[in-house]
C-alpha cells in the first residue's frame, strides 16, 4: 500500500479577504496562519504548501486588549555592542500599520524555509483599498 502526498500542484488555492476593522490582534493572527498554512484542509501536510491566500485590509485598525497598546515591546539588536533597541506598539504602529500583524502571523507559523514560503500567502494593507479584485476573493467573518 503506498501514501500519497497531495503536492502544491495538485491544490486549488482559494483566495479570503478579511475587513480587520476592530478585531483583535492575536484572533486575527491565529486564524489567519491557519488558513495559509491549510490546516483546515484535509490534504493538510507538514511540509508541504497547500495554504489559502488571505487579504486583510484596514490592518491600522485593529486592537489590542487591555494595556498591551502602551506595554508592548518590540526588539531588535543591530549586532553592533550596546545595540538593543525597543519600540513600543503605539509607537511602531504610527510608523508602520502593518508590522505588529505581520509579526503575530509570522511567529505562529514555522521558523524555515517553509514559513518564509507560506507567509506570502498574506497580502496586509494598512486601508481598504488593495489590488487584488480580479480575483474575487472570499470574505472571511469572525
Amino acid at each position: 500500500m503506498n501514501s500519497y502526498t497531495k503536492q502544491v500542484a495538485d491544490t486549488n488555492k482559494k483566495w479570503y479577504i478579511l475587513d480587520a476593522t476592530g478585531l483583535i490582534l492575536g484572533r486575527v493572527a491565529t486564524a489567519v496562519a491557519s488558513i495559509i498554512r491549510g490546516k483546515e484542509k484535509p490534504s493538510f501536510g507538514m511540509a508541504t504548501n497547500n495554504g489559502d491566500y488571505v487579504i486583510i485590509i484596514n490592518a491600522d485598525k485593529i486592537k489590542v486588549t487591555g494595556k498591551k497598546a502602551k506595554n508592548k515591546v518590540y526588539r531588535h539588536h543591530t549586532s553592533y555592542p550596546g545595540g538593543l533597541k525597543e519600540t513600543t506598539y503605539d509607537k511602531k504602529i504610527q510608523k508602520n500599520p502593518t508590522f505588529p500583524l505581520e509579526v503575530a502571523i509570522k511567529g505562529m507559523l514555522p521558523h524555515n524555509s517553509l514559513g518564509r514560503k507560506v507567509f506570502k500567502n498574506v497580502k496586509i494593507f494598512s486601508g481598504s483599498e488593495h489590488p487584488y479584485t480580479g480575483v474575487n476573493p472570499i470574505e472571511l467573518k469572525f
